[in-house]
């Protein structure tokens, strides 16, 4: 059985990844999470989960938030670190920058369709959410826009079905489309697929 395992630092990146993946992944890999409370949980506790885990068709996923970090690149090479401590080279590391809720400003209609609140889709024409990667607070954003209703778990339960995967307003959460696209092969088969007609 093939499994993409993922650890996340929080429960709210599972609740999305449950609407999001049946668009991104084949039917025969089964979606698995392991949430910890918050990046420095995750951080403690990778290697020893990492090594912990016994199927040979497992494939990782680590997606955490950027948070108040100036740098993506210094995030994603102490994960990387930490991975191959575990004996795991190759594992899918993702930043969302800043936080998940980036995703969901980047898809104002997801968001209007997911929480049943009119008028917001307009708004994605404004500067601030063509591009919501470079926001200092993402999730104070879009409690804002959705008038305080937004609650993290709650909202990225609905807003994941939702979304868009081919929406590239947030380059992060393109990068995370495209990279598990590519470690399930999904990308090799549509473009096998192009390269038939």
């Amino acid at each position: 059985m093939r499994e993409l395992v993922f650890f996340l630092e929080e429960r709210s990146a599972a609740a999305i990844l449950d609407g999001l993946l049946p668009k991104l992944i084949p039917g025969d890999v089964v979606p698995r999470y392991i949430t910890f409370e918050g990046k420095q949980d995750l951080e403690s506790q990778l290697v020893r989960r990492l090594r912990g885990y016994r199927n040979p068709n497992a494939l990782f996923v680590v997606l955490r938030d950027q948070d108040g970090h100036p740098r993506c690149g210094v995030v994603k090479q102490r994960l990387e670190k930490l991975c191959n401590q575990a004996g795991h080279r190759g594992v899918l590391i993702r930043i969302a920058c800043k936080e998940l809720e980036s995703f969901y400003l980047a898809d104002l209609k997801a968001v209007e369709q997911a929480l049943g609140i009119a008028g917001i889709a307009g708004q994605q024409a404004a500067r601030k959410f063509r591009d919501p990667d470079r926001l200092s607070s993402a999730k104070d954003e879009l409690r804002k826009l959705t008038n305080q209703t937004y609650q993290p778990v709650e909202g990225s339960r609905a807003i994941g079905p939702c979304l868009d995967a081919e929406n590239a307003r947030s380059r992060s959460f393109r990068n995370l489309v495209t990279g598990l696209r590519r470690l399930v092969g999904v990308e090799a088969e549509k473009s096998n697929d192009s390269n038939r007609r």
